[in-house]
C-alpha cells in the first residue's frame, strides 16, 4: 500500500503494475508479488510531475536512491517518511517525480533523472530502478484506500 504525504495527514494507496502484482516488503527487500501489503508516499516540477516521498505503511523505511559501484540503485533506508516531509530541507534521494500517463503513475527519481521505479514481469523479484521503460514495468494503478 502507498502512502502519498501531500498535506498534513498522509494518504494511503495501493500500487500495482500491469501484470496485477503490488510491491511487497519480504524481509528487508522490496519485491513485486500476486498481491496484498504496504507502501507509502509528498511536492512539484511541472513537466516531470509532483515530488513525493514513498515508504512503508506501518514501518519506518521510506525509499532511497542511492549509487552503488557506479549504479542507481532503490534502498529502503531506515527514516520515517513524515520526518522527511517535515524537515526545512529537501533531501533528494528520498524524492521522486510522480507522473500521471493515462490511468497510471510513474516514479522517476530526482536524484537520478531518466531512473524509473520498476518491477519485473517475474513474480517475487526486488523492486529496481532502471532506464528502460519498455523493458520492465514502470508504470502503476494507484488504489486510494478507505
Amino acid at each position: 500500500f502507498c502512502l502519498l504525504a501531500v498535506q498534513d495527514m498522509p494518504i494511503f494507496y495501493t500500487i500495482r503494475d500491469s501484470q496485477q502484482m503490488v510491491w511487497v516488503l519480504s524481509g528487508d527487500v522490496l519485491i513485486a508479488a500476486p498481491s496484498s501489503n504496504n507502501v507509502d508516499t509528498a511536492l512539484h516540477d511541472e513537466e516531470k510531475g509532483n515530488l513525493v516521498f514513498l515508504g512503508i505503511k506501518g514501518k519506518d523505511l521510506s525509499f532511497c536512491c542511492a549509487e552503488v559501484e557506479g549504479q542507481p540503485t532503490l534502498q529502503l533506508k531506515e527514516v520515517s517518511i513524515m520526518e522527511l516531509y517535515r524537515e526545512n530541507k529537501a533531501r533528494t534521494p528520498f524524492l521522486f517525480f510522480h507522473s500521471l500517463e493515462g490511468s497510471t503513475s510513474a516514479f522517476q527519481s530526482a536524484s537520478h533523472p531518466g531512473w524509473f521505479i520498476a518491477t519485473s514481469s517475474t513474480a517475487k523479484q526486488p523492486v529496481t530502478l532502471t532506464q528502460e521503460r519498455g523493458l520492465a514495468n514502470t508504470n502503476f494503478y494507484l488504489g486510494r484506500e478507505n
